[in-house]
């Protein structure tokens, strides 16, 4: 394949690739759904239980299984059809979405019922996601994955602006159970794509079955290849060096999102709408943030220079959120802060798969989701929670921050790897 023309332009990779165009235009209406369900559940849990500690707990029981998994997960992606793993998750989480609002719906819903379902979302996720990222250099080719990763960020954050806006509406208007419903139709969209999907057959890597194994040996495989992946990804270099700073941006960081109903109720007297706007705003600066990456950032020289800088203005900004009193001026702090959060994790992932080699790839994204999905709700929102129980959620957000805050500068002062990418 010749190599593409350089563009600006963030959208290049839609007009250029088929598959891609589809899976890009599946996920995103699918995703409108998903943040829907995801503030809708935040919500239905502070209804229920009027705590912010629960509130952490569902969050943290829905990455649960991604911490525990997903390294098994990435094995076993790394030696399967991505495309019908990601089809078959994608249905199991379709059944889950439905299940809650018809429990909702019908008034059985509770804490302990909303934790079952996490944890089930959770367990999907944990292969999904990791078969799903590693997907997408299938789709585009190694020339144009930075701006297919940041496009695909694009669409994740043009999701959080139009989903929880229209589930702030839906609550308002229907009733709450009704954003778990349109989330479960919502997933029509994806599996509509992703069997229009039409992906060369890929040789399997050496060692893996020709056939379906059994249960046991299925694990077997799984659990030696997640141990070899987590050797190869904390060899030292570039990949290690940079998996450590995702890791600690993850962790202390992304939790803030979890106590953003306790903030939107208790601090700035907002509603649900209110609430789902909130939302909606670190999603346009989301937005803007992975146009950038996608379109001129991705021709940058100097990557890594822009990566530390997203760094160090992330905690930066939460420290401002965590005391804002006021709507207007929470609206402008998260605004900037969904720029820098999803700079950081757009030019993170692209880099990350950039420098992997192929046959870890699905480990590596599994990792990855671990960092960002697993470890970041299953400890650092459980961890928020617990401490926005003893001392409130604005210092629990700025003690994030601060801890965040030390650990970039550290970085930049003791690391290269940013100077070489």
């Amino acid at each position: 394949m010749p190599t593409p023309a350089r563009s600006s332009n963030p959208f290049r990779v839609l007009a250029r690739h088929r598959n891609y165009r589809i899976f890009w235009t599946g996920q995103t209406l699918s995703l409108v759904g998903s943040w829907m369900q995801t503030m809708a559940v935040g919500w239905l849990a502070l209804q229920l239980s009027d705590s912010a500690f629960v509130v952490g707990l569902v969050a943290s029981i829905g990455a649960l299984p991604i911490v525990l998994f997903s390294m098994h997960a990435g094995a076993f992606v790394d030696h399967g059809d991505k495309l019908r793993i990601v089809r078959v998750t994608q249905s199991i989480l379709l059944v889950q979405a439905a299940v809650l609002w018809l429990v909702t719906l019908t008034g059985h819903v509770s804490i302990p019922l909303l934790l079952v379902l996490a944890f089930v979302q959770g367990c999907s996720s944990a292969v999904e996601i990791p078969a799903r990222h590693s997907m997408i250099i299938q789709l585009v080719g190694r020339a144009d994955l930075q701006p297919a990763v940041a496009l695909n960020s694009s669409g994740f954050n043009l999701a959080r602006v139009i989903g929880p806006a229209i589930g702030g509406l839906v609550i308002a208007r229907f009733g709450i159970a009704w954003c778990f419903g349109l989330n479960a139709l919502s997933f029509v969209a994806v599996l509509w794509g992703l069997f229009r999907i039409d992906l060369p057959v890929v040789a399997r890597p050496p060692g893996s079955p020709a056939a379906p194994a059994g249960l046991r040996e299925i694990f077997q495989r799984s659990s030696a290849g997640a141990a070899d992946g987590l050797r190869h990804l904390a060899r030292p270099g570039p990949l290690r060096e940079l998996l450590g700073l995702v890791t600690v941006g993850a962790v202390l960081g992304g939790p803030f999102l979890t106590l953003m109903p306790v903030i939107a109720r208790d601090q700035l007297g907002l509603g649900a709408g209110g609430y789902g706007a909130l939302l909606a705003v670190v999603g346009v600066g989301g937005l803007l943030g992975a146009l950038l990456v996608a379109g001129p950032i991705s021709h940058a020289p100097n990557k890594g220079r822009i990566l530390m800088a997203a760094s160090l203005a992330f905690p930066a900004l939460l420290l401002g959120f965590a005391y804002t009193t006021t709507v207007g001026l929470a609206y402008v702090v998260l605004f900037a802060t969904g720029v820098a959060m999803i700079t950081f994790n757009a030019l993170s992932n692209g880099l990350l798969q950039l420098l992997v080699e192929e046959r870890y790839r699905g480990r590596l994204m599994a990792f990855y989701s671990l960092v960002f999905v697993g470890l970041s709700q299953a400890l650092g929102s459980f961890t928020i929670g617990a401490l926005a129980r003893l001392i409130s959620a604005p210092h629990a957000i700025a003690c994030g921050a601060l801890v965040l805050a030390a650990a970039s500068i550290t970085t930049v002062r003791r690391s290269d790897f940013w100077r070489r990418v």
